[in-house]
């Protein structure tokens, strides 16, 4: 299981990389202001449309499936299933293409009001969103391959591929005055790059003789059974698309440039999230559904348990470097070009309140596994709908209510992916599915502790340097952060799930 760790966690840290640079061009080019704001709102539809219509309910609904049969030796009824399911997501994204295209305003007014009463962000708004919701077609046919790749054991190329999108856009941001406008370049650089990525990830699967044929699509007993299942993760996805949506709404009422600020601190908030609990729920998924399968229970939770141990042994220490050092980060990383210090000042309140949710939000995708590998969709599904209901309220009871502003928005987020993990924990304990090991009550102190020392490592770091500009502060707190964290771990290795998770 290491290994496949180190090959996901790997490329996607090179995504998240990539993704860092894309941002820092993005920040220094457009800035805040009505460019940033109407591409962030633009590039909101792909990236969430994504979350219904790709990972978020492929892998759950189709991967396990797909994985037991491979795990059984049944090819050819693997390939067949596969097929059948990518020519019915092929029509339905058809369908949603034409549907966005037509009816972007109407959307776009739906999901940023604040713009309607300006007209020339609202028309650009649209043009940028009509350019950019194709991507969700390309990069659809990509996330199924990569569930194929990932069901195989072969993880790479579905890590891989999503550094493509920020090359690509990072190509077209550094030839922005061939397009209209900047925002123009990113949103053309947001299709360019699903061109690519699904180039990229046919090449992967060819390699492994794995390859999707389109056909007129058939109701099947198993498409069938796997539309059940797409049919809770979906509603349990839409909740979560939902929410983004809220705060784009939310934020489009606040002051100029809240949208901008709201997703640079969520972007740094990210990349612990998707280097680590993404890497971590990626491999352990199709390795709880093959277990099961054989009727390895023991092996399955181990693995869960080790997982978990892992993601809160390497996420918490961001938590406390979030809430000790959120101003001098954002202000070292981004405040440049177009985006001033004040702005990224406020993204760092943003981040301190992303932070306290970030531990989470990435248990979340170790804890759904319980049932997503015995083909339970439903129950994930109900527990992301109580903890999304909860998470709108209070977005309104702390930007109004505590008058919290943009950070607000951020702070219900982090709420809302707690009650997530109390419920599916709470649920998977009552079924007997869920099992706590000892391996895991053993590495929570020394995780804690863990934490501690690097967010101390990291208030120390900065203001020995404050003196002499954010950017060496910020590298102060890094060194220092990192000591602080590597002397804990060197002290308690022995209670640690580290080069146990073989």
């Amino acid at each position: 299981m290491m290994r496949k760790l180190l090959s996901v966690g790997g490329f996607t840290l090179a995504s998240r990389i990539t993704g860092f640079c894309r941002d820092m061009l993005l920040a220094w080019i457009l800035g805040k202001g009505i460019l940033s704001d109407a591409f962030f709102v633009a590039f909101l539809f792909p990236n969430n449309f994504r979350a219904i219509f790709g990972e978020g309910t492929i892998n759950p609904a189709f991967l396990p499936r797909y994985a037991a049969l491979q795990a059984r030796g049944e090819k050819a009824q693997a390939a067949a299933f596969a097929n059948g399911v990518f020519s019915w997501l092929m029509l339905g994204q058809l369908v949603l293409l034409a549907l966005a295209l037509i009816f972007m305003p109407q959307l776009i007014a739906i999901v940023s009001p604040g713009f309607v009463n300006n007209p020339q962000q609202f028309d650009l708004t649209v043009s940028l969103a009509r350019v950019t919701f194709p991507y969700l077609m390309l990069t659809v046919v990509a996330v199924q391959l990569s569930a194929m790749l990932n069901a195989v054991d072969r993880f790479w190329a579905g890590a891989a591929w999503s550094n493509l999108l920020n090359l690509s856009m990072i190509a077209c941001l550094l030839a922005w005055h061939w397009f209209p406008d900047a925002a123009y370049a990113a949103a053309w650089g947001v299709l360019l790059g699903g061109v690519a990525q699904l180039i990229f990830i046919v090449w992967a699967g060819a390699r492994e003789g794995l390859w999707l044929r389109i056909s007129w699509p058939r109701l099947s007993p198993e498409i069938k059974t796997f539309f059940v299942a797409i049919g809770a993760v979906t509603i349990g996805q839409a909740s979560v698309v939902l929410a983004p949506l809220i705060d784009t709404v939310i934020a489009s009422l606040l002051p100029t440039g809240s949208r901008t600020v709201l997703y640079y601190a969520d972007r740094i908030n990210q990349l612990p999230l998707g280097v680590l609990g993404i890497a971590l729920g990626t491999v352990l998924l199709p390795e709880m559904s093959a277990r099961l399968a054989r009727g390895d229970r023991a092996g399955s939770d181990a693995a869960q348990n080790r997982s978990a141990a892992m993601i809160l042994l390497l996420t918490l220490p961001f938590v406390f470097a979030f809430l000790a050092i959120p101003g001098t980060l954002m202000r070292a990383v981004f405040a440049h070009g177009a985006f001033d210090a004040e702005a990224a000042t406020l993204a760092g309140q943003v981040l301190a309140a992303y932070g306290l949710g970030l531990p989470a939000m990435a248990l979340i995708r170790i804890l759904a596994p319980t049932f997503y590998a015995r083909h339970d969709t439903a129950t994930p599904a109900r527990a992301t709908i109580i903890a999304m209901t909860c998470n709108i309220a209070l977005k309104f009871v702390f930007v109004w209510g505590f008058g919290l502003g943009v950070a607000g928005i951020a702070l219900a987020t982090a709420f809302g992916a707690w009650i997530n993990v109390g419920v599916l924990t709470w649920i998977g304990k009552n079924r007997a599915l869920l099992v706590i090991e000892s391996q895991f009550l053993r590495a929570l102190p020394a995780a804690l502790l863990a934490a501690m020392a690097t967010g101390a490592g990291a208030w120390l770091g900065a203001h020995l340097l404050r003196a002499h500009g954010d950017i060496a502060a910020l590298a102060s707190a890094i060194i220092c952060a990192a000591l602080g964290y590597g002397a804990v771990l060197l002290l308690f290795r022995g209670r640690l799930p580290l080069g146990r998770a073989a």
